[in-house]
């Protein structure tokens, strides 16, 4: 009876302001979730929810389906599915059904009903390389172009990638036609169920080899150092990934090459932190120099600079270099250097540096309590 079925929207899980996109998120996740032969816990009850949740999404993908679904219930769409109610042979979306489970092997050769469909056995592109490139920070902020040994296959210029001795070629694999799988139905009421397993006699590529060829031994590629030049640009990061199209692993089946893609890490500096495009530099200035003002050198990646001191400067004083950071990435400008300054004090002083001391702080105000050495202290009378 249709008073019996659940409320499509509850069914899938979502909002009746749903938009097409969030209906068919909610239906792939759900159709996942119970296809029977996803789901080993138990097929029957798998099978039960696959279908109503197949059903739900019929209806509400559907503009006019859902509008009559809105506005009467279920009995505004009973007419839709007849008197036996949803079976597949209504369902009409198989082509969100294949995208869904075509990344997982089902329906890779045929369709719901057992139609042919692209052949997976087709050209598919090489596998993406990774390489890790360490840099220094100076590198990191000028830019810079450098030439990487990257391993990687290659098509086999003997026989143009086929694996096939020169002058032959690849023959359709007799068992299933060249598709590189094989299928089994199986019928359940009234659902059909196609599962697509790869060929086992010619390894899922739908072609066999008679006689190899003898520079890749029937494996179309062959392994290859390539010098890859490489230009990184001013301002990168850490993290940062820079892809070098078709130099990855060569592809198969007459397929592209995959790319390569460079991971840049930026090592610490001796002397620089960085944070963003801005770098933070630490540095000691003497208590004479703090106080009577003057001038220091201050390291930045272009070479050193002198900043001025104003007379009582304080310890941790920040002061700011504009434009003396790391280029902005993408962007123009640069980012600052900042300058953080610490006030030395002397360790040992002469006589004479604390006489003069002890009179900077008589004319400051300061009274002065000299310390007896500790073992004076002790002194017998």
């Amino acid at each position: 009876m249709a008073d019996d079925k659940r409320d499509y929207y509850d069914v899938l899980g979502i909002a009746k302001g749903a938009n097409a996109d969030e209906i068919k998120r909610a239906y792939r996740t759900l159709a996942k979730k119970y296809h029977p032969d996803l789901n080993r816990d138990d097929p029957k009850i798998a099978e039960e929810k696959f279908k109503e949740v197949s059903e739900a999404y019929e209806v509400l993908v559907d503009d006019q389906k859902r509008k009559l679904y809105d506005a009467y219930g279920h009995q505004g769409v009973n007419q839709q599915f007849g008197n036996q109610g949803f079976t597949w042979d209504q369902f009409t979306h198989f082509s969100d059904l294949e995208d869904i489970f075509g990344d997982l092997g089902f329906f890779g050769g045929v369709d719901l009903f057992g139609r042919r469909r692209r052949s997976s056995a087709g050209p598919a592109q090489g596998e993406d390389l990774r390489y890790d490139m360490e840099m220094s920070l100076e590198d990191a902020a000028r830019g810079v172009e450098k030439e990487l040994p990257i391993p990687h296959s290659v098509s086999c210029k003997e026989c143009n990638g086929s694996g096939a001795e020169k002058g032959t070629s690849p023959k359709k694999c007799p068992k299933c036609g060249g598709r590189g799988q094989v299928q089994t139905v199986r019928r359940q009421g009234y659902s059909q169920y196609v599962t697509i397993y790869p060929c086992d006699a010619c390894g899922g590529k739908g072609t066999y080899i008679e006689t190899q060829c003898a520079s890749c031994k029937g494996r179309g590629a062959v392994q290859k150092i390539d010098k890859i030049q490489v230009k990184v640009p001013p301002g990168v990061d850490t993290g940062l990934r820079l892809r070098v199209q078709g130099e990855g692993e060569a592809g198969r089946r007459g397929g592209p090459s995959g790319d390569l893609y460079i991971v840049l890490h930026v090592k610490p500096h001796p002397k620089f932190q960085r944070d963003g495009d801005d770098l933070h530099y630490d540095t000691e200035v003497p208590f004479t120099t703090a106080a009577l003002g003057g001038e220091i050198e201050v390291p930045t990646l272009e070479g050193t600079v002198r900043l001025t001191i104003p007379t009582g400067t304080q310890s941790h004083t920040i002061f700011r270099l504009g434009g003396k950071g790391m280029p902005r990435f993408g962007r123009t400008g640069r980012g600052d250097e900042y300058v953080r300054v610490k006030i030395s004090t002397p360790k040992s002083l002469s006589d004479k540096q604390k006489e003069l001391l002890r009179e900077l702080a008589k004319e400051s105000g300061e009274e002065l309590e000299e310390k007896k050495p500790f073992f004076k202290k002790f002194k017998k009378q």
